[in-house]
């Protein structure tokens, strides 16, 4: 009976270059009594070169402009390009792979409170002038007028596009529907909440639920709106006003509202009755936030000259963004592939960061990915930690933004102090319910 066996070349076990034969991988437990220390101390070493190659500034775009920058809007038939307005009125287009300016105009003659882009990849600003202006960057020069002008009664304040629709949203003392199928520059429908006319900050279409207009107020309210039966639908009373309103891409229901009281917050509008998430950290108003494209995380753009990136499902921000030159942030964004994050600043300078902060672009080699990949998992798996959560929450910040923090701390724990001795001298029959913190901050709700 004859047997045929298999036989390899030795080389064929070899690594390339080398003369030693790889052996197999014993996975027997036994045989690997110390592999929680090591890993750990792998965990440790790959989470101090993360911090250790922490660059989240690549730079800035172009010259940027005379003003500060107080609205930017990304084009969604590109990964390329977006548009910001500034204070003097002028509206420009940049290129993000060169960070160089490709189209500017002399759009208003007052500053500009809000850009958009429309599906067909036009742009829309309204500003302090009391009108409403549609360009063509892509097809025309700087020196060419606008396509069409769209006049208000008062000052617009926020811009939004329909998802699909030729229809425009601009905020003032009220929501004016405009439809850019029509020449007519009077709104085609008109929203407002019945009882009050006040200021109105911001405006945005919900990107799922298309019909749906979410809207902030000077008069601390919230309110959503129902264009199939052009009316509100429900208000929300917060303790403050609300300065920016985003909705999550992924989950149509529920959005972020960025607060004159530092904080964020995330509510359902199914159930506003009380906020799914606080996000606390900013040590002064929130001017600005956006949900990232994948709905999992946020940025905030805040007065206290810093922007933050977010968890959704964390209360605490998971990186802080400053320099030495910025000032007050008004407008932040994600891009649209989720890998850096653009904000405008008092300065006149729109600026770019990593979404990542040790993240790297360049082209990178199967076997660095997978060592990559494999050091964030051991980061995750041991986040637990102390030493490495202490590492992994550890941010240098500004002097001024450090003492502000400590004086907030003081000034929140003697509120609480005080609350807590007037419940402990009062009757238990006439004790006021306790209040979660992600109820705290509504004072009423309208339908």
């Amino acid at each position: 009976m004859k047997i045929k066996a298999l036989s390899r070349p030795t080389a064929s076990q070899q690594a390339p270059g080398t003369a030693v034969v790889r052996q197999p991988r014993n996975l027997d437990p036994a045989q690997h009594p110390f592999e929680r220390a090591r890993e750990y101390t792998r965990a440790l070493n790959a989470t101090k070169l993360e911090r250790l190659f922490a660059a989240p500034f690549l730079g800035q775009m172009g010259d940027g402009h005379v003003d500060g920058v107080y609205s930017m809007a990304k084009d969604p038939g590109s990964l390329e390009r977006f548009a910001s307005g500034s204070g003097d009125g002028v509206v420009k287009v940049w290129d993000l792979p060169t960070r160089d300016e490709v189209w500017n105009t002399q759009a208003h003659e007052n500053i500009v409170k809000g850009v958009c882009w429309t599906p067909d990849r036009k742009l829309l600003s309204c500003a302090s002038d009391k009108t409403v202006k549609l360009f063509d960057p892509y097809n025309s020069s700087s020196e060419s007028p606008p396509l069409a002008t769209y006049l208000g009664q008062s000052a617009f304040t926020g811009i939004t596009h329909h998802r699909s629709l030729p229809a425009f949203a601009a905020s003032s003392s009220v929501i004016s529907i405009y439809d850019l199928s029509r020449p007519s520059s009077t709104p085609s429908q008109t929203l407002h909440w019945p009882t009050n006319v006040d200021t109105i900050t911001s405006v945005a279409f919900n990107q799922t639920e298309t019909s749906i207009l979410g809207s902030t107020g000077l008069d601390r309210s919230v309110i959503m709106y129902d264009l199939r039966t052009s009316a509100p639908l429900t208000k929300l009373v917060l303790r403050m006003a609300s300065n920016a309103i985003s909705w999550n891409p992924m989950e149509a229901f529920n959005f972020a509202v960025a607060n004159e009281d530092h904080n964020v917050y995330i509510f359902d509008m199914r159930k506003m009755d009380r906020a799914l998430n606080v996000l606390k950290d900013h040590v002064a108003a929130v001017m600005d936030v956006e949900f990232s494209p994948t709905g999992e995380e946020l940025v905030t753009a805040s007065y206290d000259r810093t922007v933050r990136l977010w968890s959704r499902a964390h209360g605490h921000s998971r990186e802080i963004y400053h320099t030495k030159r910025m000032q007050r942030v008004f407008s932040a964004k994600f891009t649209p592939d989720n890998k850096y994050v653009l904000s405008g600043s008092d300065d006149g300078n729109v600026r770019l960061w990593r979404c990542n902060a040790s993240d790297r672009s360049g082209v990178k080699s199967a076997r660095q990915r997978a060592k990559l990949e494999y050091d964030q998992s051991l980061i995750k798996r041991y986040s637990h930690m102390p030493e490495i959560r202490r590492i992994r929450r550890q941010r240098h910040v500004p002097k001024s933004i450090k003492k502000a923090r400590e004086i907030k701390r003081e000034e929140l724990d003697a509120i609480k102090r005080r609350q807590e001795n007037v419940r402990k001298h009062t009757k238990k029959s006439q004790l006021p319910p306790r209040q979660s913190e992600r109820e705290k901050m509504i004072l009423t709700r309208e339908q």
